[in-house]
């Protein structure tokens, strides 16, 4: 009783956010410093890189240890029965990013590693989306249907963030309000297993943008992006499921797939736009470019802090109106996020084209 009462104490979640924090703290300078003793740095005479010296990508290595840690200690009190399958996935993830940021991976090695990741959390851990819930006019879903819409689901996250992974501090903050918005949401509906998660990860981040925001000490690499973007994904899935409006359970959150894209907008609509234009311009959508939103908003002479909290402020705005609007259900409510972030990306093709003086046709507004 004693440990039921403290999981839901406010106190808890802040010392699981705490211990995460120090313990990576801990432990980036000693990275730091093998790095620099054997040369472990990232590639500088990459066109897309805009550092002009080695920096350390082993960041998600202190991400990994810490989450992991945390997660391991608090995980007895919470009585979450599938973290198992999610630590297991993390330890793949780590082990495939880990490899890639030091020697590189094949992409379609990686792509096996994520599939069988995202399998593990589905079959086995059960981390679906049982029902469209309305949107496109769709409810329940067949259960095999309902597997591969996951699986899908949980491989466009992971990557999707690993997209954004670009500047100085974008990744950290992002999933920083993506997982300290579902922990306190978790919290709020009595659920402190999925609530510990998101503060052990919230934790994990903050120490790591101690060193990450400019000038950027070291970087996460893929071994951080690739299980920021699965825990995320995980915790978005379980929140909108524990909100279905099934009859079988108390709704803390009525339209919670809307709030869900809300909070991961950042990486998602990143990701669809950067992959829609690279199949109209005939090339690959894997090949990675310098088009991604917070490219586009350097070229207005923003430095990468800067840049860094406008998306960051776009975000908690785009969280905010999800909130006071999910009364319109979320067909209504996803359309009306979409149409604010195609806004945006419009508003900086003008910005851009206007600085540099060029003539565009109308469709030139959306890249």
């Amino acid at each position: 009783m004693f440990q039921k009462l403290l999981s839901y104490n406010p106190l808890y979640y802040f010392s699981i956010a705490t211990f995460s924090l120090l313990l990576v703290l801990s432990i980036i300078p000693s990275i730091i410093h093998v790095a620099n003793k054997l040369s472990l740095f990232d590639d500088i005479d990459v066109d897309r890189k805009s550092h002009s010296y080695g920096i350390s990508r082993l960041g998600g290595v202190a991400i990994f240890c810490s989450f992991t840690i945390t997660s391991l200690l608090f995980s007895g009190i919470n009585e979450y029965q599938h973290s198992a399958y999610l630590l297991t996935s993390c330890i793949m993830l780590f082990a495939v990013g880990l490899k890639d940021d030091l020697t590189g991976v094949n992409a379609n090695t990686k792509f096996i590693i994520q599939l069988l990741v995202a399998l593990i959390m589905v079959l086995l851990g059960d981390v679906r989306l049982t029902s469209m819930y309305s949107v496109f006019n769709l409810y329940e879903l067949p259960y095999w249907t309902s597997v591969s819409c996951s699986v899908l689901i949980i491989m466009f996250l992971t990557n999707a963030f690993n997209l954004i992974d670009g500047i100085d501090g974008l990744i950290g903050i992002t999933a920083v309000i993506a997982n300290l918005t579902f922990g306190f949401m978790f919290a709020h509906m009595n659920q402190p297993a999925f609530a510990c998660i998101a503060f052990s990860m919230v934790g994990a981040l903050i120490g790591f943008l101690r060193y990450n925001f400019t000038p950027a000490k070291i970087f996460m690499g893929d071994t951080g992006s690739l299980i920021i973007g699965l825990v995320s994904a995980v915790l978005s899935l379980q929140f909108i499921e524990l909100n279905k409006t099934d009859g079988s359970h108390l709704v803390y959150y009525n339209a919670a797939p809307s709030i869900a894209v809300a909070v991961l907008i950042g990486p998602i609509f990143d990701a669809i736009r950067v992959f829609v234009l690279r199949i109209i311009k005939k090339g690959s959508p894997f090949i990675a470019d310098n088009n991604h939103i917070h490219h586009r908003i350097l070229k207005l002479r923003f430095n990468h802090l800067q840049t860094t909290f406008i998306l960051m402020i776009f975000n908690v705005l785009i969280i905010f109106m999800a909130l006071e609007l999910r009364y319109l259900g979320n067909f209504v409510l996803i359309g009306i996020l979409f149409i604010m972030c195609i806004l945006f990306n419009i508003i900086l093709s003008y910005l851009i084209r206007s600085k540099e003086r060029k003539s565009y046709k109308l469709i030139n507004l959306f890249w």
